[in-house]
């Protein structure tokens, strides 16, 4: 009877321990700031600690992509998953951990564009960049009396604010026009004031989110991209914007998941899946309607539609 309850006891370690190899070490996922990159998080972490049978977490508050990748470069756990990886706005990155040290490893991308935009009822106003050379048309956006129309950049420490005053600047606006840096939440709500009660109001913005399915957007007008016509630009230079040019459309975005090679040994299922992870930016819009316009807790739909489309997310891990 002993020997039955020892061989039991002994059994059952081994099955716990077993198990444990089997999940892998827990994975660390980025907190980005913008909606998009919080809702990619939010599945990850649904999947693997779902069907993956693993465990995952977000980091709360790790949002500066420097010192993720620095930290996924590392490999020793403490972030392993940059969750919306923008390119080309972060080549000096991905140049140095992707292409370089060879430390991180992505995923097939999706695409995106980054444009600048103003309410639909400003159209007839403002159709392209060569209306905004108008003095008239920017006092339309001057909010302080400074003599500057403003608009929003996006937020501090983030690349595309820098390419966006260097597009201005390469656009010969810089004399009527000045960038408005502030949170992208702060952002978000005066451009629903505006649109409430018709002011005018000028702003860069992306897809995919929520915006466009919210609101009537009208996409201002840039010279079209050419092959090189952003070649100089050095955002990481000490004198970026003088020395930076970019007079044209920006060209569409291709847009990653990136996550340490070390989860190859740490965490294998967690890197297969990772790197077989292919989303469609209209899915990724619904994701971030629901969270950021409907309000519904991250978790919550993360897990729905986990639960609710298991035929994709096989495809993801298998």
């Amino acid at each position: 009877m002993k020997k039955l309850i020892l061989g039991l006891i002994f059994s059952s370690i081994m099955l716990v321990t077993t198990s444990a190899k089997a999940a892998g070490e827990k994975v660390m996922i980025s907190d980005l700031s913008w909606t998009g990159a919080k809702v990619i998080g939010h599945i990850i972490k649904a999947v693997i600690n779902g069907p993956l049978n693993s465990e995952a977490e977000i980091v709360q508050g790790l949002s500066d992509g420097n010192l993720i990748m620095a930290g996924m470069d590392k490999g020793d756990g403490k972030i392993d998953v940059y969750t919306d990886l923008w390119m080309p706005n972060r080549q000096g990155i991905w140049d140095q951990y992707i292409d370089g040290n060879k430390t991180v490893a992505v995923n097939t991308p999706y695409k995106g564009t980054q444009d600048m935009y103003v309410p639909a009822f400003l159209k007839s106003k403002v159709p392209d960049v060569a209306a905004m050379k108008d003095p008239n048309v920017a006092a339309m956006f001057d909010t302080d009396g400074n003599g500057k129309g403003e608009y929003w950049a996006g937020d501090a420490g983030w690349k595309s604010t820098k390419m966006w005053q260097v597009k201005f600047k390469s656009y010969g606006l810089t004399d009527l026009w000045e960038p408005n840096i502030i949170p992208q939440d702060t952002f978000k709500a005066q451009l629903k004031d505006a649109i409430d009660n018709q002011k005018p109001i000028l702003f860069y913005y992306w897809t995919p989110e929520w915006l466009h399915a919210a609101y009537d957007l009208h996409e201002i007008g840039e010279p079209a991209y050419t092959e090189g016509c952003d070649s100089n630009m050095n955002l990481d230079a000490e004198d970026w914007l003088e020395v930076s040019e970019f007079p044209c459309k920006s060209r569409q975005a291709t847009i990653y998941v990136a996550y340490s090679k070390s989860l190859e040994k740490r965490n294998p299922k967690a890197a297969k899946f990772l790197s077989q992870m292919a989303m469609d930016p209209k899915v990724i819009n619904q994701w971030i309607l629901k969270v950021g316009r409907d309000e519904m807790d991250a978790d919550d739909m993360a897990e729905e539609w986990v639960k609710n489309n298991m035929a994709t997310v096989n495809k993801w891990i298998n």
